[in-house]
């Protein structure tokens, strides 16, 4: 018996950029994105996004049929900039490269509580959505080939494999993102320098 598809929502068919429709998907977007850093996924409703939008339920379901189909097509956008980003980096040199990932995570608007707070829900719901898991497993796809490529060109490679270590400073990253949010030992000073010494040290510059 074969396995079903995962299930797909109405976004999936993109509407010109800048039309009406982009632009309502848009609002929608944001409102669901403010929703879950003031009260979380789980408490947002279809609702409440309906009300940040300033449109009803039933003209929200016109463009998504449903809170888990909006927040389906948000991260998967997300994850498509992230991705773009990342290959704005490659042109760089090595080490150039460490220093630009580690602002990206550590530095800068993007990576304040809030949105960080919003990154950690995203993951969680992607534990019991097909869809986001699809789209999660390719955002770390992403991420460990940009540190393999990385430590493919570095003077030495940390546990001789690019491979291991991509594996090894991907969680580095992520589990210090994820200390900042909930050790008030530390913040994202401390992890940017934490993440970009240990890199350049398994990389064999330091």
């Amino acid at each position: 018996m074969s396995k079903s598809a995962p299930k797909t929502s109405r976004a999936t068919s993109q509407p010109r950029p800048n039309s009406r429709g982009d632009k309502r998907r848009r609002t929608i977007f944001r409102s669901l994105h403010d929703c879950i850093i003031q009260q979380g996924y789980v408490k947002t409703t279809l609702a409440d996004i309906a009300k940040g939008a300033d449109m009803s339920a039933s003209h929200l379901l016109y463009y998504f049929n449903g809170k888990e189909a909006i927040l389906e097509q948000y991260f998967d956008n997300v994850a498509v900039r992230f991705t773009a980003t990342l290959d704005d980096f490659r042109s760089e040199d090595f080490e150039k490269r460490i220093d630009l990932l580690a602002d990206f995570w550590f530095h800068g608007e993007d990576t304040s509580m809030s949105e960080i707070g919003f990154m950690f829900e995203c993951f969680g719901a992607a534990v019991n959505d097909d869809v986001l898991r699809v789209t999660k497993a390719g955002f770390d796809a992403d991420c460990k080939a940009f540190l393999c490529e990385l430590f493919d060109e570095s003077p030495s490679i940390f546990m001789n494999s690019s491979k291991d270590a991509a594996e090894i400073a991907y969680s580095l990253m992520m589990g210090l993102r994820s200390a900042v949010y909930f050790d008030e030992d530390i913040d994202l000073a401390d992890a940017h320098r934490l993440f970009r010494t240990s890199v350049r040290t398994m990389a064999g510059i330091d």
